[in-house]
């Protein structure tokens, strides 16, 4: 039997192409588009950034021009929805004021520090969407990261028996447990929630209110970006002071773990316009033009026999930055060429401009970021590296897949999913390093570099790396499945 066609509104802070600033908005993007090409009735939802409406490549259009967003007793905002489309097809609802997110002009500036405006954001949501009655209304909500935590807990508090809402299922996604939007307990008063709902099995987190917490606590079920990653945030070592609530969770069976796709459409080295030379796992002649172009580009001698190795990342000890600078000198001695395209922490950035200064022929640094020239970095390399301390997903290492450049990662979270250690005999997909250290990081380069000088394994490896199939459609069955889980969760907790 057919499972039956779900009515599905994602709301996220950020949603590529509109406005990004990390993997959060790759999925809010392709996770659309791959649940509508299923047959499902997908909506999304974000906030009305002033650089979406000022950018002539989206058409944007007036929704609804006003509506009250009664949020406390002293604080009722007038809101205002505009559209667009992901893929010509999902619509976009863009919710936005005078107030809020109207200084935005750039990727960088997305993400306030403060609560108001997602205050604002998450509420407005839960206005918004009955105003599409009669016409539409969601089976399910999915909301993503603490940005949206507290639309769950305004539904629980004001809307149980709303028409709109009250079977609507809600399920929210931990992109990055390390981001859980904590703040004063004065918030709760502000942002109009009950003050029952301060507890330590609600909102209450170490004396403060968690964003986060209430998203997972007041959906029907919660997910993250893999499956490992699922079980490490149970753990001290990476559950950020929550594994308590989410081995309880796990317990209940409200947690599970769904790693992310690429958009294979978008990211195709057959295809893409943003690279210099085509190519394919049938054909893969021109990756060897990338390599030299990219070389060329970077002020690096070109050489078919250096391994190019490259990496793009945000500059953090998260990302394992310190043990690449612990290994670098060491590292820079294999023969290996370094790109790397970046920002972040300024004692990196300036150690990598200190590399540059002294290896010129073996290392470029790009501080800053450059969509393109990440495009021309995956395609042009020979290698990929990501040696994170801890990484939900990761959407580096499936790009390098995508491009036939072999990932070098740590065992951790995503990286550990979806990358399968190279063996001699035939298998594996990148060369992955278990232990945090400076020496096993070294230890794994050393092992690939080793192996690039072998090409007739190498192009074989190169081979299973881009027919990998990390494409959005098997993860959407995946979310299907859970949406369909939580609707039925939802059913018993109302007959209850």
């Amino acid at each position: 039997m057919t499972a039956r066609k779900l009515k599905i509104l994602i709301v996220s802070a950020e949603v590529a192409p509109f406005a990004k600033v990390g993997g959060l908005a790759d999925v809010a993007g392709a996770l659309p588009k791959a649940l509508e090409a299923l047959g499902h009735d997908v909506r999304v939802a974000m906030p009305a950034y002033k650089m979406i409406e000022d950018d002539p490549r989206f058409a944007v259009e007036g929704l609804i021009p006003h509506f009250p967003v009664p949020i406390n007793d002293n604080w009722c905002a007038c809101a205002w929805v505009k559209t667009t489309r992901i893929g010509g097809n999902v619509p976009v609802y863009l919710i936005g004021s005078d107030t809020y997110f109207r200084d935005a002009t750039e990727s960088k500036k997305v993400y306030s520090l403060e609560p108001e405006p997602y205050i604002f954001f998450d509420r407005a949501v839960t206005e918004f969407v009955p105003r599409l009655r009669p016409a539409w209304s969601p089976d399910v909500i999915h909301c993503n990261d603490w940005q949206t935590g507290l639309i769950p807990p305004y539904l629980d508090a004001f809307y149980s028996s709303h028409p709109t809402w009250s079977e609507t299922a809600r399920v929210f996604t931990i992109h990055n447990l390390a981001y859980q939007g904590d703040f004063d307990r004065g918030i709760l008063q502000l942002a109009g929630l009950p003050e029952r709902f301060f507890t330590y099995d609600r909102l209450e987190f170490y004396g403060k209110m968690s964003f986060m917490k209430g998203g997972l606590v007041f959906s029907q079920l919660a997910n993250t970006v893999s499956e490992t990653y699922a079980k490490e945030i149970q753990t001290p070592e990476y559950g950020w002071n929550l594994e308590g609530l989410l081995q309880y969770l796990d317990g209940q069976g409200r947690l599970t773990g769904i790693v992310n796709g690429i958009d294979f459409a978008e990211y195709d080295p057959a295809t893409d316009p943003r690279i210099p030379a085509k190519f394919s796992a049938d054909d893969v002649s021109g990756k060897a033009m990338c390599k030299k172009a990219l070389q060329k580009e970077c002020g690096l001698p070109a050489s078919a026999r250096a391994a190019v190795i490259g990496i793009i990342s945000r500059l953090a000890d998260q990302k394992g930055f310190d043990l690449i600078e612990a290994s670098a000198t060491r590292l820079l001695d294999l023969p290996i060429q370094l790109v790397i395209l970046g920002t972040g922490a300024k004692h990196y950035e300036m150690r990598f401009q200190e590399l540059v200064k002294q290896y010129p022929a073996k290392v470029k640094a790009a501080i800053g970021f450059d969509a393109d020239l990440a495009q021309r970095i995956y395609a042009g390399c020979d290698m990929f590296l990501m040696p994170s301390r801890f990484e939900p997903c990761g959407l580096g290492q499936l790009m390098s897949l995508r491009y036939g450049t072999i990932p070098i990662v740590r065992a951790t979270g995503g990286l550990a999913d979806t990358i399968e250690d190279f063996d001699a005999s035939g298998k594996g997909t990148g060369f992955v390093f278990q232990e945090y250290s400076a020496e096993a990081l070294f230890s794994a380069v050393d092992r690939a570099v080793k192996a690039f000088q072998d090409k007739d394994s190498w192009r074989a490896l190169v081979d299973r790396a881009m027919r990998a199939d990390f494409s959005w459609g098997n993860s959407a069955r995946h979310y299907i499945d859970l949406y369909h889980r939580a609707l039925s969760a939802a059913r018993i907790a109302c007959a209850a």
